[in-house]
């Protein structure tokens, strides 16, 4: 059994202003994103305008706090926010869903490249190849914040949390920062050079992470205010699940390859 070591999950307060390592772990997670969506244009030799992606990863942050935060709100704890309806604005009291976060990206980059006339299969594969990179300092901020953290284990590597009732527990923050975040961007990065269609990397991401998720889920603490889902699933798994079989639809729907003369 390992024991926590307590970390302090403000990194740096300035008065009333502070900066929290999740907060931080947000903000590098889409440098690396941006960087690294900025490589893959240059190395392929895509003829994408700079400004257009500088204006996109601006939409798409938007996009992912709204959606994170709504999503958390109406998958998570709809209920509490009806009676306290000022809570859904408390983004430093935490709460934020990665699928919620995923709907918020999607509908605003669709929107921003239906407007600027732009392929959205191949802006979702330059982004899909790198999202693991945030996915997995995510969870390591999780992990730093000693929150969502795993079931009862009687494993030697399990861990007792602050708030974990002096029980040791699954790190899985640990295990989603290893599956979303080392091997998924493993995977993806060995991947985005082949001469796939548009859309087939999205595709894949959305199912690899389906998969990882949900696997996770039956070792992570069901949500106190929600418990399980159908008396046996979790919500995460319930939202992963679709989220797969979304990535299989569109997978199918991607657009056809041209052909060369």
């Amino acid at each position: 059994m390992l024991s926590y070591l307590s970390i302090n999950p403000t990194l740096v307060r300035l008065g009333p202003l502070q900066i929290r390592w999740y907060g931080l772990m947000y903000i590098l997670g889409f440098m690396a994103s941006y960087l690294l969506v900025r490589y893959q244009i240059r190395k392929k030799g895509l003829d994408i305008d700079i400004d257009i992606v500088n204006k996109l990863f601006f939409t798409l942050i938007i996009g992912l706090i709204i959606g994170a935060r709504l999503g958390y709100v109406v998958f998570y704890n709809l209920p509490f926010c009806l009676i306290h309806p000022l809570k859904l604005f408390a983004l430093w009291e935490g709460g934020m869903s990665f699928h919620g976060g995923l709907i918020g990206v999607m509908v605003s980059g669709l929107m921003y490249v239906r407007r600027h006339r732009v392929s959205f299969f191949e802006f979702a594969d330059l982004i899909a190849v790198t999202a693991p990179i945030g996915l997995g300092l995510g969870r390591l901020g999780n992990f730093l914040n000693a929150e969502l953290y795993g079931r009862v284990t009687a494993l030697p590597w399990g861990m007792v949390f602050p708030s974990g009732r002096d029980l040791p527990r699954h790190p899985s923050q640990l295990y989603e920062l290893f599956l979303e975040g080392i091997l998924l961007f493993t995977v993806m990065w060995w991947m985005k050079d082949f001469p796939f269609r548009k859309g087939t990397l999205f595709c894949l991401f959305l199912f690899l992470y389906s998969i990882f998720r949900f696997f996770v889920e039956f070792l992570r603490e069901p949500d106190p205010q929600l418990g399980l889902v159908f008396s046996f699933m979790t919500m995460g798994q319930v939202l992963s699940v679709l989220m797969g079989i979304g990535g299989l639809v569109l997978f199918f729907l991607r657009p056809e390859k041209k052909k060369t003369a």
